[in-house]
């Protein structure tokens, strides 16, 4: 009995010793704060070039930030990326979102696409997280009334008025087909296109819809092809968009092919090939060429992650910038106290001067025309 107590108590002896090095590396957390940011993207499927570009935007951001010892609720800050994968998915990305607020992440960066993000946004807004997208494009979005949504870059009907009035003055199009991918972006920016086509004078010949996730298009290109149309325009991206213009050509059709912020990028070209040659598109944000902070970022990008930028990195990049300057004006993470900062911002970002209105819309959104020449997209507007 007397052996058994000293083993014992040699045990409780070493235990506590054991537990003072734990004490100190918790005393050494106390003194910062991890301020948790979630990422919201499709980083698997067709859309995940995407993804992984907006993602790694944010996570740039994060990282500079991290560099400058921020000081939030008295203590120094350490943003922590949660990035999740939504698939571009309307059910997927309710559940992403609730998981965010189960994390109790302090904002959102997202998500991408309109389809998701506007689902998702009700949670948020429940939970009183604020969310910027760098990406979306629906007005939607911010018809919803919700106090905590903010978007960076314009919206389809701006894009869908500056590409309608490009096709009637300038190409000269009157009979104009129209193709949608039926998603909340794509068929939304078919429907301001088409607006906006007849209302400077012009006629839609033909109005058909695809899917997401479709490869095959010959049969409603063949449909098109009969109204002989001066110009073919989609709204959707550009892992639907490459097939079909390769598609066109394979049934001799000559037709421009114009979409928007969608198709415009690298991975377009990429799958369409040489028969995107002459293909229309917009950007809903300025030209990177007339962007302030864009060569300079899409140096540090390029050293980072070893990638291209293909569209939307700059916009992330600046939408995480943007809320944790909030935080700072606030000098919290918490959503509670820094929210009533976000309608404040005015801030010099890589991609402009930002700035929100009531709605929570980028203050003189701008949209920027493309055309592809020599496999990459010039500037023409």
């Amino acid at each position: 009995m007397y052996t058994i107590r000293l083993t014992l108590i040699a045990a409780s002896v070493l235990a506590l010793s054991a537990c003072h090095p734990a004490k100190d590396q918790a005393s050494s957390k106390n003194d910062e704060t991890v301020v948790k940011i979630g990422s919201a993207n499709p980083l698997t499927g067709p859309f995940a070039h995407w993804g992984h570009d907006a993602d790694n935007g944010v996570k740039l951001a994060a990282e500079e930030a991290n560099a400058e010892n921020i000081v939030l609720d008295g203590k120094k800050a350490r943003f922590e990326i949660v990035s999740e994968d939504d698939q571009a998915d309307p059910k997927v990305a309710t559940q992403v979102a609730q998981r965010f607020v189960d994390a109790s992440v302090a904002g959102v960066i997202g998500h991408l696409t309109s389809g998701a993000a506007i689902p998702a946004s009700r949670i948020y807004s429940d939970a009183g997280i604020p969310m910027i997208s760098g990406s979306v494009t629906s007005p939607k979005f911010t018809d919803q009334g919700y106090k905590n949504t903010f978007r960076i870059i314009a919206d389809d009907q701006q894009q869908g008025q500056a590409l309608a009035r490009f096709a009637v003055d300038k190409l000269k199009a009157r009979q104009v087909a129209v193709i949608d991918d039926r998603t909340t972006y794509g068929q939304g920016l078919a429907d301001d296109f088409s607006r906006a086509i007849e209302a400077a004078g012009g006629k839609i010949v033909k109005r058909e819809f695809t899917t997401n996730s479709a490869t095959d298009f010959r049969a409603i290109l063949t449909s098109i092809k009969g109204t002989q149309p001066d110009l073919i325009f989609y709204g959707g991206m550009d892992a639907q968009a490459g097939p079909m213009v390769k598609q066109m050509k394979q049934l001799g059709m000559a037709t421009p092919f114009m979409g928007a912020d969608g198709i415009n990028t690298p991975e377009f070209a990429k799958l369409a090939g040489p028969d995107a040659e002459g293909s229309y598109a917009s950007t809903a944000g300025a030209a990177k060429e007339k962007m302030p902070g864009y060569a300079s970022f899409n140096e540090k990008f390029k050293k980072r992650f070893n990638a291209e930028i293909q569209a939307y990195a700059p916009y992330t990049y600046d939408a995480t910038r943007v809320l944790i300057a909030a935080m700072k004006r606030a000098g919290s993470a918490s959503p509670a106290k820094y929210l009533a900062e976000l309608p404040k911002t005015d801030f010099q970002g890589v991609t402009g001067k930002l700035a929100f209105d009531a709605k929570g819309n980028v203050k003189d959104g701008t949209v920027t025309l493309y055309q592809l020449k020599g496999a990459k997209w010039t500037l023409l507007d």
